[in-house]
């Protein structure tokens, strides 16, 4: 319908359809503009703070200063080399992911029981898990060092109370909890590749090898690139695995992640300034470290066409 300037006019029941439309529209937007925006903005502006939560925070505002006493502190840098240390984990699931997936994508009985019994753990609390595997890891009494005890005659690792034998725990108990997804992921992924391709290498006379060099591992790449951002990510967030297998930070900090000390010092310490700080230095380095990867994807990245 159109009035005499020739200009389009709205319908009763399409102006009712718009105004719908932009309600839908402005619920997510206010949603992000409450729970995104105005946090992100909000731990900017505390971050350049002395504030405490209690105190005023624009009596308080010291600009930079928390960021180079953050450059200068030496917890802050061993907590984050300790983060680095733990994603050690990440190539480790991915190549026992991908090898689990393969066996179960072959046509073995109870092969849904094994999926599920691998998927339990990503599912299960974080905290409880957390608990159940610190007795596992425990020095006295623990299942792990009780089988070592059985089988070689000696006494396990002290493995939550040793500087390096924590990292280690961590990293075993962080590979079993994430297992289960990149199970299901690259099952996911072998079950979308077609089977035409592996019957065309087999009539060229390529070997188990050769197909999954040249055809399984190529065509996986998007389920591998998408397992290692998400991976990357969690990794820089680790906190509850600590904070319940060690929460103290471990023997001389040595469990202790770069999220886990932001939350000492911004709620043990009160030092809130000090913990946003932090937690924008850590968002910073994520946001690059993602950018990177999305740059560099198209160079391995492949799709089937």
């Amino acid at each position: 319908m159109t009035d005499k300037k020739g200009k389009t006019q709205l319908s009763a029941m399409a102006k009712r359809e718009e105004r719908w439309a932009w309600l839908f529209i402005a619920a997510p937007f206010v949603g992000f503009l409450c729970f995104m925006a105005y946090p992100i903005i909000f731990a900017i502006i505390v971050s350049l703070s002395r504030w405490t939560g209690i105190n005023s925070l624009w009596g308080n505002i010291v600009g930079f200063r928390n960021y180079i006493e953050i450059f200068q502190d030496a917890k802050f840098w061993k907590s984050m080399g300790t983060t680095i240390i733990y994603m050690i984990g990440i190539p480790v699931g991915m190549i026992l992911g991908v090898t689990i997936a393969m066996g179960l994508n072959r046509k073995i009985p109870g092969r849904r029981v094994l999926t599920t019994m691998y998927y339990v753990p990503v599912v299960s609390s974080l905290v409880a898990v957390s608990i159940l595997w610190a007795w596992v890891f425990n020095f006295d009494y623990g299942l792990l060092n009780s089988i070592i005890k059985f089988l070689t005659g000696m006494h396990g690792p002290n493995w939550l109370g040793d500087e390096v034998m924590v990292k280690v725990a961590m990293i075993i108990f962080m590979v079993w909890k994430g297992l289960g997804s990149s199970i299901i992921l690259y099952l996911a992924g072998l079950q979308n590749i077609p089977r035409d391709y592996y019957e065309a290498a087999e009539i060229d006379g390529a070997g188990s090898w050769d197909k999954f060099a040249n055809i399984t591992w190529p065509l996986l790449s998007p389920v591998t690139f998408y397992i290692l951002i998400t991976s990357l990510i969690g990794g820089f967030q680790v906190f509850v695995e600590v904070q319940v297998m060690a929460s103290n930070g471990g023997k001389n900090y040595s469990a202790a992640t770069v999220v886990f000390y932001l939350y000492e010092k911004a709620f043990k310490n009160g030092q809130l300034g000090y913990g946003s700080a932090i937690a924008v230095i850590l968002a910073i380095i994520i946001f690059i470290i993602t950018a990177i990867n999305f740059h560099g994807q198209n160079k391995w990245v492949k799709t089937i066409d």
